[in-house]
This record gives structure tokens, C-alpha cells and sequence, in this order.
């Protein structure tokens, strides 16, 4: 694993992490509910962005992304 695969890593287990606490989840009901919506795929996508932003702004944005993809479900 190379530098960049390892920072991208350890940037999705943060957001898990967070994302757990914050909607008070266990880490298997969190992954579950993220690989779902194609949460960590799109992290992992825009890693260069997203990881310069603060926890409350990568959570918004993660529940928004979630929103899109459950209006595209319907």
C-alpha cells in the first residue's frame, strides 16, 4: 500500500468512526448503512477535497449525499 492508499485508509476510518458516534451506530450498522449508499467509494473519489474539510462539514455532507441517493431510489 502506498502513501496515498494509506492516507485514504485512515481518512475512511475517521469518517466511520464519526459517522458512527454522531448517529449513534455500531461500526457494522455504520458500514452497512454507508457501503449502501456508495458512501465510501464517493470518500475515497474526492479524498483531495474532502480531506482538508472539518469533521461537522464532511458529516453534512455525507448525510447530503445520502439524501441524493436515497431521491434517486424512489
Amino acid at each position: 500500500m502506498d502513501k496515498k492508499e494509506q492516507d485514504i485508509a485512515y481518512f475512511l476510518s475517521f469518517c466511520i468512526e464519526q459517522y458512527k458516534n454522531e448517529k449513534r451506530m455500531t461500526g457494522t450498522e455504520a458500514m452497512n448503512f454507508l457501503n449502501r449508499y456508495g458512501v465510501l467509494e464517493y470518500l475515497a473519489e474526492h479524498f483531495e477535497i474532502l480531506h482538508t474539510q472539518s469533521r461537522q462539514w464532511i458529516l453534512a455532507d455525507i448525510d447530503e449525499f445520502i439524501e441524493i441517493r436515497k431521491n434517486e431510489e424512489k
